[in-house]
């Protein structure tokens, strides 16, 4: 099959429009799937909105890593949750290309083993399975290498996933629950009563609700400058190439200094470069700069900056930040970000693969692509309430992480929406982070 999912595919979600719902969720991403599917389960009458296509922007266009390894401590817990989760949502929603399959960070020296083994020191009392490996045991791991490994951080216990084929499933299963998914509808804006969310205003009229749920991953910053209320998120392009399918080197997940690589279920290898992202460079990254300073300073995200977003982005220069509920939007303007991998990182990366594994032969790409991932200063998410606007409840900025920790972020903004113990302390994911002087202490660079 034909991946990410892309604009051009036929809606398949097109329930119709209620004029109500105990909670509508904003974005048809993995959370906003999640979080709707957890509600439906609870009986709570929910709908889905997506502007363009379920999974199209980031969910269909990530690794598919479902990983414990590597992650803020904060998130260990949900990420842990998620895990238990996966299984029993791969065996509701049919086969998704779940396999335990192992997550491996090699290291090129001993710095980079010291950083390994400091979040494992941390991270043990979470019961992980993560353990370090030496040269020896490495070479074994990865027979074909052409390249020598000081060692490597694994955790066996980690998963993958395909997840073109993951989130619309699990959306298929939301829908079968009782939640309402609709595609090719955008929310323009929220509907306030006295201050207060009591719905949404999207393009084919209003919806009115109790709670609403913002999971619009690059797209949700713009929606609340809409409103008022400023996050300091930015979007950063990176780049994806598929091989046609090869021989098998590891069936997990692995990432060295240059590149990252996993199998997927069609024989062939999902590659990315390791570390590197683009940056667009709008009128919101300008407002954000302060804050992300330390971060590109320290560059764990390997940022190149670039002048202007493509027409109609985020954070492109002539993208509006205001509008009325009865003109059209720029979530209408752009259904799907669909932007242009990097060819000369993907040419790149059929040429470091095959020289960390000669044997494999010639490597062949069949498929490249790129994602905007929704990156916040300290490379964790926000999953707040919104104090200023009553009846919101905001999960976004995943960093690139989302994807294997959704089902877990999925049900603590349901939770959150309906006003239960979200099941997790949330203190590092508070919004307020970026207003009360807080310092920002960034997540694992690893």
């Amino acid at each position: 099959m034909s991946f990410p999912i892309r604009a051009d595919l036929a809606a398949t979600f097109r329930d119709p429009l209620p004029e109500r719902a105990d909670v509508v969720v904003i974005g048809g991403g993995v959370i906003g799937v999640m979080t709707a599917w957890e509600l439906a389960r609870d009986g709570v009458s929910v709908v889905l909105l997506e502007k363009g296509r379920v999974a199209g922007e980031q969910s269909s266009r990530n690794w598919g890593w479902v990983r414990a390894q590597g992650r803020d401590l904060a998130e260990l817990p949900i990420m842990l949750e998620a895990q238990r989760m996966w299984p029993k949502l791969a065996e509701e929603a049919g086969d998704v290309g779940l396999r335990t399959t192992g997550t491996l960070y090699l290291a090129e020296d001993d710095a980079q083993m010291a950083r390994y083994a400091g979040w494992l020191a941390e991270a043990e009392r979470f019961q992980v399975s993560s353990r370090m490996l030496d040269a020896a045991q490495v070479a074994e791991a990865l027979p074909g290498a052409a390249r020598g490994y000081k060692g490597a951080l694994w955790t066996p216990t980690d998963m993958k996933a395909e997840p073109w084929v993951a989130v619309p499933a699990f959306a298929r299963a939301a829908q079968a629950a009782g939640a309402v998914i609709v595609e090719d509808c955008a929310v323009r804006m929220l509907d306030l009563t006295g201050g207060r969310v009591t719905g949404v205003v999207t393009e084919r009229g209003l919806i009115g609700a109790d709670a609403v749920v913002l999971a619009g991953g690059a797209w949700s910053s713009l929606l609340l400058r809409r409103h008022g209320v400023a996050i300091p998120q930015l979007s950063v392009r990176a780049t994806v190439a598929a091989t046609a399918p090869m021989g098998d080197v590891n069936l997990g997940g692995a990432v060295d200094k240059r590149l990252a690589w996993r199998k997927r279920a069609d024989g062939g290898y999902s590659l990315a470069p390791a570390g590197f992202h683009e940056l667009f460079v709008g009128p919101d990254a300008f407002r954000a700069f302060g804050s992300f300073t330390k971060l590109l300073w320290e560059d764990p995200l390997g940022t190149r900056l670039l002048p202007m977003a493509p027409r109609g982005y985020p954070d492109g220069w002539g993208t509006p930040r205001r509008w009325a509920g009865n003109q059209v939007s720029p979530f209408e303007r752009c259904r799907v970000l669909d932007p242009a991998p990097n060819a000369a990182r993907v040419a790149r990366l059929a040429r470091d693969f095959a020289a960390t594994f000669p044997g494999l032969g010639e490597v062949r790409i069949a498929q490249s692509w790129a994602g905007m991932i929704d990156t916040l200063p300290d490379v964790v998410p926000v999953v707040d309430h919104v104090a200023a606007l009553p009846g919101l409840t905001v999960c976004t900025g995943m960093c690139g992480h989302g994807f294997g920790i959704g089902p877990g972020m999925g049900r603590v903004a349901a939770r959150l929406a309906t006003g239960r113990d979200p099941g997790h302390d949330l203190t590092r994911f508070r919004l307020s982070r970026f207003s009360d002087g807080s310092r920002l202490v960034a997540g694992p660079n690893l």
